[in-house]
């Protein structure tokens, strides 16, 4: 019997490395992004059967000398509740600039209000709130993330660092990026 060319693939990928985290997550995200969410949970539950887990999306901001670190959807921090405030508040300031979510980044089978709601808690995001409500006004705003920006947190951060008039850094694990004025330093080659 003859296998076709995607379950070749497949098959090859995953016979590759078998523990190596990306390489699952680089097919479910192929399959994500076609919208077969029957191959999705299925890589999916192989990865816990054969006890491979994906690296957490991680971001962390220094302030007044203790380094604060965050995950998507974190809710663990202690001034969460104000962060979430900020967020808010955001998230209707970017809708008034003209920013409009880019739901095709979240690859998940639910609707796209949940889509959106998931964008506003990435890691990224939560960090930049936690900076913008602890930080001096007028400071720049320094984070570090250990994967790479999302394209709509990057379009959102733009918008925000013309909103509230701060230059905002993020490093994540190809560059630096400079944001301000509604600008990145990257030119959206990230």
């Amino acid at each position: 019997m003859m296998l076709n060319l995607e379950e070749f693939l497949h098959s090859s990928v995953l016979e590759i490395e078998p523990q190596d985290d990306a390489t699952h997550v680089l097919l479910s995200n192929i399959y994500a992004t076609a919208k077969r969410w029957g191959n999705v949970a299925y890589i999916r539950k192989n990865m816990k059967k054969n006890g491979v887990k994906k690296e957490p999306g991680l971001s962390w901001i220094e302030n007044q000398g203790m380094v604060h670190h965050f995950t998507v959807g974190d809710t663990s921090h202690p001034d969460m509740r104000v962060i979430n405030g900020m967020l808010e508040w955001l998230h209707t300031k970017t809708k008034k600039a003209g920013y409009v979510p880019n739901c095709n980044v979240v690859l998940l089978d639910v609707e796209d209000d949940e889509k959106e709601r998931l964008l506003w808690v990435h890691s990224e995001r939560l960090a930049l709130a936690f900076g913008l409500i602890t930080t001096p006004s007028g400071s720049p705003i320094r984070i570090l993330k250990n994967l790479r920006i999302c394209v709509d947190c990057h379009a959102a951060i733009k918008c925000i660092s013309e909103i509230v008039q701060r230059e905002i850094v993020v490093r994540d694990m190809n560059r630096f990026h400079h944001f301000q004025n509604g600008l990145c330093s990257c030119g959206d080659y990230w």
